[in-house]
């Protein structure tokens, strides 16, 4: 399978609910189910590297299911800017998963998160009682812990929802690569192929967030200006943090950190500004007692695009 199919699930919330869409590659007959969840200002389309190396190493016996979580990609944007927090979207995980245990009962799960994705991963391997149709197997944390950096969060805050206007691509991929240098090397190509799904034309654009059209992903060849995929609205939860509900999170995910049991790998940026090295240190040491790798040349955060990333990452799920 060269492109993943495009699909969506029916997800609630308190202003009549919302679809996130979600990439699938390999087989959907598979019981094994690989979840790849991304960061704040990213979308699903991140993992098409690594979905297709976990595919190839799996001999397509594997279903590699990478969201658009709510206010990305193709998934609704929310109506309340508010409930772009993490119990939300935690919650549409469970339903995803519930989605995808009805269609082909899950024997085995394993789940990666990047960034905010694994703050959604946290809850969905530390909260017992959560119904997922399988607990976590393995769980790979990127670039995240309990403890997050404030001044990451706040070098985050300054560009997150103030969007761009593009006439190309190609000058969309270069606006973005002046935010994300911190994702360490990549040739002209690989971001360019990273940046084409960060992009919907603008003719594309709704009031409630991107006009769905099934047979196209977003990207693709239509003429321009070209706008940012995401709700800039998912800025106002992560400007509304204060240096009190930062601590307040940091225990609550630290007590969920500590109560998972799945085997559990952390894998950083060397040159991380929002994953302290002492805290993926911490993270060795209490709860699952994580491995960690960190990789040389990258900050905030790995982009799994590289072969020696990929690498880690198959190694783990898979010997």
């Amino acid at each position: 399978m060269t492109e993943p199919t495009l699909h969506y699930v029916a997800c609630d919330d308190p202003q009549g609910g919302h679809r996130m869409a979600y990439w699938q590659w390999g087989s959907a007959r598979s019981a094994h189910v690989v979840m790849c969840v991304h960061g704040l200002t990213r979308q699903g389309r991140d993992f098409d590297v690594l979905a297709k190396a976990i595919v190839a190493r799996a001999g397509g016996n594997v279903r590699v299911v990478c969201p658009d979580v709510a206010g990305r990609g193709q998934s609704d944007w929310l109506r309340d800017p508010a409930l772009y927090q993490v119990p939300v979207y935690a919650a549409d995980m469970v339903a995803l998963l519930a989605q995808l245990h009805r269609e082909q009962p899950i024997e085995t799960l394993d789940y990666l998160g990047t960034s905010m994705g694994g703050l959604i991963g946290f809850v969905l391997a530390g909260h017992k009682q959560l119904p997922l149709p399988r607990p976590i197997r393995r769980f790979i944390v990127n670039d995240v812990g309990p403890t997050v950096e404030a001044a990451a969060i706040q070098r985050i805050g300054g560009y997150v929802g103030q969007g761009g206007r593009y006439a190309t691509v190609q000058e969309a991929a270069d606006a973005m690569w002046a935010i994300s240098t911190s994702f360490g090397p990549h040739t002209p190509e690989q971001w360019l192929s990273l940046s084409q799904h960060m992009v919907v034309p603008a003719s594309r654009r709704t009031g409630d967030g991107v006009r769905k059209v099934e047979a196209e992903e977003a990207g693709g060849t239509e003429a321009g200006p070209f706008l940012l995929h995401y709700d800039p609205s998912i800025a106002v939860s992560l400007r509304a943090i204060t240096p009190e509900a930062a601590a307040q999170g940091g225990a609550v995910m630290w007590s969920l950190y500590d109560a998972i049991e799945a085997k559990t790998l952390v894998t950083r940026g060397a040159q991380s500004d929002l994953l302290a090295r002492e805290t993926a240190l911490a993270m060795t040491q209490r709860g699952p007692r994580a491995a960690l790798v960190e990789f040389e040349g990258v900050g905030h955060a790995p982009t799994f695009v590289d072969p020696a990333q990929v690498s880690v990452v198959t190694s783990f799920l898979f010997d």
